[in-house]
């Protein structure tokens, strides 16, 4: 996995002494919206541990700007391993309400869940594969889909009895799960059936609806893609529900390793 270093280079006034401090530390950039915070992310460098010294520092403020907005319920966009994302906190209902409506989604389109590890898929799903194939699998641009259990908020796609779930190979996004200690319900950053994205400037006309921003610059998968979406509810069955950006490399895994078959059967 990709290592953890990115550096704050600015932020948009935000409510709150904490990050005003920053701002006023690290420069300030608006957006249309005032009470829009852009982070950017940057890679880190190899020019010495002095250098790593302030990255650790600047990441340690960006994440805390980026849980407070989460959880004080409010919607965030965020660099994932694959596409720009929509994220809120999964166990919060209101804010599972309202990135329906930022995005314009279909009521009856389900919303995945991001965790940072794979212990914790355990809590919010009833597994059925091995954990080694977890962890073949995850962190990774797949999301695997698993029956549902009663820890996870009932308003969260009470339509079906599944969820999917991610651990993107994202540093950041595993360690802002990590310090929210639940769930995030995870979407494309975009309108419903328009253009996934993969740099922020292409979802701007999100941004006055949304508190965070995080640019962690051009993402990798020009496809546009997004995950590859599986379902492994059914014991010893696969099904492929979104072939997305790694179909090739998860089959090899599920069939040839695992021995799993498909299974064409829909829900």
């Amino acid at each position: 996995m990709r290592s953890f270093g990115f550096v704050a280079a600015g932020l948009i006034k935000y409510r709150g002494s904490h990050c005003s401090a920053v701002a006023v530390r690290l420069g300030t950039e608006m957006c249309k919206e005032p009470k829009t915070k852009l982070l950017r992310l940057y890679p880190p460098t190899s020019n010495g541990p002095t250098v790593h010294q302030e990255t650790q520092t600047d990441d340690s403020e960006v994440l805390s700007c980026t849980v407070k907005a989460l959880k004080d319920g409010h919607i965030v966009a965020v660099p994932t391993d694959t596409i720009y994302g929509l994220a809120c906190l999964a166990q919060n209902s209101e804010a599972v309400k309202k990135i329906y409506e930022v995005k314009e989604r279909n009521g009856q389109k389900p919303l995945a869940i991001c965790v940072g590890e794979i212990r914790d898929i355990y809590q919010y799903c009833k597994v059925k594969v091995k954990e080694g194939l977890l962890g073949d699998l995850l962190p990774g641009p797949v999301t695997l889909v698993f029956e549902r259990s009663e820890r996870l908020n009932t308003n969260l796609n009470p339509f079906t009895s599944l969820v999917g779930v991610r651990i993107p190979d994202h540093a950041f996004m595993r360690r802002l799960c990590q310090m929210c200690g639940e769930p995030l319900a995870l979407t494309s950053a975009n309108i419903s059936s328009t253009t996934s994205t993969v740099e922020v400037h292409e979802f701007q006309e999100l941004w006055s609806k949304l508190a965070v921003v995080v640019d962690g610059g051009p993402i990798g998968d020009e496809t546009r893609q997004g995950s590859t979406v599986i379902d492994l509810s059914v014991l010893g069955k696969y099904r492929v529900i979104r072939p997305g950006c790694a179909l090739s490399a998860t089959l090899d895994v599920l069939e040839h390793k695992y021995g799993l078959s498909e299974n064409s059967k829909e829900e």
